[in-house]
């Protein structure tokens, strides 16, 4: 044991930053699973404040506003899952038939996105669908045809959102793809040229095949976090309008709005040790089906 450590000394100093780094960052901030389960107090601090069990659970499960945030938080998550793997994937074979020269230029148009703050953003999209001087109002206008009132008017947001979400993270998710892709051995492709497959038969014969597994583990991790939304998406896009509530009301902004109306704590830690439960079991779950069916695909 003593002759171990000290082979690996050198080793375990050098990871000694990092570890404590996750100790302080990982585990410390477990000290707070308490105040889910407690009335906060700010001159008692977590640990002597009274216990009230799961009452402050009771404020999420009472009334119809859980099953609305519940379920556009759900059905937001599964579209964004669902139709940004799908062109994420799509791009990426696209990318990886383009001339090299090429592909860095279009990865920088793709990515640009990615960083521009839902701040920023919030504020190009309200040039768009402003009423007065919105740019698509106005070609509606020039058009003969009458202004929309974007902001008043829940319907057109599903569209509006899941457009903003795929343009934000398309960039990203195309990267990640199309370096798998560039993992795959060329002799699959110079075999597949031989025997006449055209780049539509090698792209779903070969491409789609390899990269499986990335796009696998990929969808597991974003189901882990199904129960949690964009909030700069769902906040700053929609300029908090609360005419929107119906369609553009999720978890994360419904805990905001409650912290910062009525300054319960408590309630706000329930809220996210719901969400908390809820992604890890839905990790086990999808994990578990695909470990069913195919064992060498799953994340552990």
């Amino acid at each position: 044991m003593i002759r171990t450590i000290k082979r690996n000394f050198g080793l375990s100093m050098l990871a000694l930053p990092g570890f404590l780094l996750i100790i302080l960052f990982n585990y410390v901030p477990l000290y707070g699973m308490l105040l889910p389960f407690k009335s906060y107090r700010y001159n008692l601090g977590i640990w002597n404040s009274p216990w009230v069990g799961f009452d402050n659970f009771g404020f999420l499960f009472n009334g119809d506003v859980l099953y609305r945030v519940l379920r556009n938080t759900l059905l937001y998550n599964m579209t964004f899952i669902v139709l940004g793997t799908t062109l994420s994937v799509t791009i990426a074979l696209l990318l990886y038939e383009l001339s090299r020269r090429f592909v860095k230029a279009y990865q920088t148009i793709l990515f640009i996105p990615y960083f521009i703050s839902w701040v920023v953003a919030g504020f190009a999209f309200r040039s768009l669908f402003d009423m007065d001087y919105g740019v698509i109002n106005r070609l509606l206008v020039a058009l003969g045809k009458e202004p929309i009132l974007w902001y008043s008017d829940p319907k057109y947001w599903p569209y509006i959102l899941v457009a903003a979400a795929v343009w934000k993270g398309l960039g990203y998710g195309s990267v990640i793809y199309y370096a798998a892709l560039m993992g795959i051995d060329s002799e699959y492709y110079d075999a597949a040229k031989i025997d006449g497959a055209s780049k539509f038969r090698q792209a779903i014969s070969i491409s789609v095949p390899m990269i499986k597994p990335i796009v696998i583990m990929m969808v597991i991790l974003q189901i882990g976090s199904i129960c949690y939304s964009d909030f700069g998406l769902f906040y700053n896009v929609t300029l908090n309008s609360s005419l929107l509530y119906k369609t553009t009301d999720v978890i994360d902004t419904f805990v905001y709005r409650s912290l910062i109306d009525m300054g319960d704590i408590g309630m706000a830690s329930a809220a996210g040790f719901f969400q908390s439960i809820v992604g890890f079991c839905l990790v086990l779950t999808t994990n578990y089906i695909v470990k069913k069916i195919n064992p060498e695909n799953s994340l552990f």
